[in-house]
């Protein structure tokens, strides 16, 4: 059944992004047959982290002309697995669960699901089973593989991380400081019960709230080997059905996340 579900999801990809005969799959990348969006944000010394996590360096190594008279450049960089845009695999919460290099592709490439509440999400709000069945009474039921993204309007607060995370201290001692909207554990658990979700991103740190100290939202979902995508960017972009998302964490093995670039194709 799931080898089912994956083929209907490529066909209907390959359908969507080429709907005249004298169309080619060309048409996805040159423009032709819709358009692109990056939802990653850049890595830099402004990137937020987790309060207890190191952050982004960029160390340069070399850059300049050589004795040969070429131009070259190279870097070195150090980063925490969970900071700016990245992924969550589901060991991070789960033992026994994906590493980073084990997750299958078929769960990071799928049609994407918009569920915006920012229209009321506040800064210790939990999206609820309602917004969900909300969005479905208008959209339909999510199909399997489906990626299901939640908007709650956090990114146009970053990078300013008092805005976005509650506080701008580092170290224990920041964590109770957090407030930022997450998924409650019973939306968690009434997907797992009820839907069949590929992965789940979110436009703030962490699927779980700010103010959660167990983390029930990534435990329910990560026993089930469905992965995170956290300070996922634009979601403003992206209609609530009807595109499709690439996600490709950086494959680190035996990882609990990393870095990610992830992007939408929406069809004309």
């Amino acid at each position: 059944m799931r080898t089912v579900s994956i083929l209907f999801v490529v066909v209907s990809f390959l359908a969507a992004c080429a709907p005249r005969a004298e169309d080619s799959i060309g048409g996805v990348f040159d423009g032709v047959s819709g358009q692109w969006v990056d939802l990653t944000y850049p890595f830099s010394d402004e990137t937020i982290y987790w309060p207890t996590a190191d952050g982004f360096v960029l160390e340069e190594e070399a850059y300049g002309l050589t004795e040969g008279g070429w131009f070259y450049s190279a870097y070195n960089f150090y980063s925490s697995e969970h900071g700016g845009t990245h992924f969550d695999a589901p060991i991070h919460f789960a033992e026994g669960r994906n590493p980073s290099d084990l997750v299958p592709l078929d769960r990071l490439i799928g049609p994407a699901a918009v569920v915006d509440v920012s229209d009321r999400a506040t800064p210790d709000y939990q999206v609820t089973v309602d917004d969900l069945t909300g969005w479905e009474a208008v959209h339909g039921p999510m199909p399997p593989g489906t990626i299901l993204l939640l908007r709650t309007g956090w990114g146009d607060r970053w990078p300013d991380p008092v805005r976005y995370l509650g506080t701008d201290q580092k170290g224990p001692e920041a964590v109770p400081l957090l407030h930022f909207p997450g998924l409650s554990p019973e939306a968690a658990q009434w997907l797992v019960d009820n839907r069949e979700i590929d992965a789940i991103g979110i436009d703030t740190p962490s699927i779980d709230f700010g103010q959660s100290s167990t983390f029930e939202t990534h435990q329910i979902l990560y026993e089930q080997n469905i992965p995170g995508l956290e300070n996922v960017a634009y979601l403003e972009e992206l209609p609530e059905w009807g595109s499709y998302l690439l996600a490709l964490p950086m494959k680190i093995e035996g990882g609990s996340g990393g870095p990610l670039r992830v992007v939408a194709f929406i069809p004309n």
